[in-house]
């Protein structure tokens, strides 16, 4: 399948790794590419950069590898998520990575082992079973606007040993959250760490992590050290594998997910629980407000660092029932 979230059909694994470059394959940093290299790969990812930010669905699923352009609707989805948030925005190639596999014999688990010239940053990125072909990574930031946000693509080689190069893959993320960058909430995170509040500095460990991560399948040393931090205070009990349990108003209650969100302006704490029903749109209201009061009764220390609380319920074949509300409002 096409993805945001995907490699063709299969997943993408990245960590920080000190080795030796395998055999068939090679990773070549864009301080290394020849200026003919460079400059094709340029051409390739300015083209689908500002056809993203027209919003041109189309023209972007023409320059599609056929496995992607035959379903594109998740990246389609993405493109017109993005593109009015960075109309007017200047675009700029911030960095390449070509990955070259054309010496496997066949579909393969292969790494590819960058390193960064002048620079102690190494990256290995590992996909599971990928086909023999010549492809590239690279991140486009989109600045200068009130929303800057980060593109980051993968191209492949097609046909390969031609000049063309085609999209087969695309993430999209942010660059900032309540306008604030990632560097900033990892500062915060360790105060709140500092102070003993687990639970703001996670999340806010957790949103800076976001920010400064353009992939999930990609690592530093910074962030190796970021996500150990945040492991490192990350409270007991949080939905995971297993839901959390709540009591609220006599009833429990299984949350399935939290994370922030900024799009209101201010950073809100999101959460998600089960229920069976959500038809009843005061019940689940009253519901949802009696989640917020017994979640901030068990966590006072959450009104400091949030704006506000977003709480979806969620009933199997029902449209998620979700609501709002500042900290000010809830008593």
């Amino acid at each position: 399948m096409p993805f945001m979230n995907c490699w063709r059909s299969f997943p993408l694994i990245v960590a920080l790794f000190c080795g030796a470059i395998a055999h068939a394959v090679t990773c070549t940093t864009q301080s290394q590419l020849t200026d003919a290299q460079r400059t094709a790969y340029e051409q390739a990812i300015r083209g689908l950069a500002a056809e993203i930010q027209s919003g041109n669905v189309a023209a972007v699923k023409a320059e599609a590898i056929p496995s992607v352009a035959a379903q594109f609707d998740s990246i389609a989805g993405a493109i017109q998520a993005v593109s009015p948030t960075i109309q007017g925005a200047v675009l700029t190639i911030q960095s390449i990575f070509s990955l070259r596999a054309t010496d496997l014999k066949s579909a393969q688990d292969t790494q590819f082992f960058c390193s960064v010239p002048g620079s102690q940053l190494l990256i290995n990125i590992s996909i599971p079973q990928l086909p023999p072909s010549d492809y590239a990574f690279t991140v486009v930031h989109a600045t200068g606007i009130k929303q800057p946000q980060q593109i980051s693509m993968i191209l492949e080689n097609e046909p390969e040993g031609s000049s063309q190069w085609k999209l087969a893959g695309l993430f999209v993320r942010p660059l900032s959250a309540a306008g604030h960058d990632g560097v900033w909430y990892w500062t915060q995170a360790r105060a709140y760490a500092n102070k003993r509040q687990s639970w703001n500095a996670y999340f806010y460990y957790q949103t800076a992590a976001y920010l400064l991560s353009p992939v999930d399948f990609i690592s530093s040393p910074n962030l190796d050290k970021l996500q150990k931090e945040m492991s490192g205070v990350r409270p007991d009990g949080l939905p995971g594998a297993e839901p959390m349990k709540i009591v609220a108003n006599g009833q429990a209650f299984d949350i399935t997910n939290m994370h922030t969100d900024g799009s209101l302006g201010g950073l809100d704490l999101v959460v998600n629980y089960k229920t069976n029903d959500v038809s009843d749109p005061v019940a689940t209201r009253s519901r949802n407000i009696d989640v917020m009061k017994a979640l901030l009764a068990q966590h006072a220390e959450i009104r400091e660092a949030f704006h506000g609380l977003w709480v979806y319920a969620d009933a199997e074949g029902q449209r998620p029932f979700a609501i709002e509300l500042p900290m000010n409002q809830i008593q």
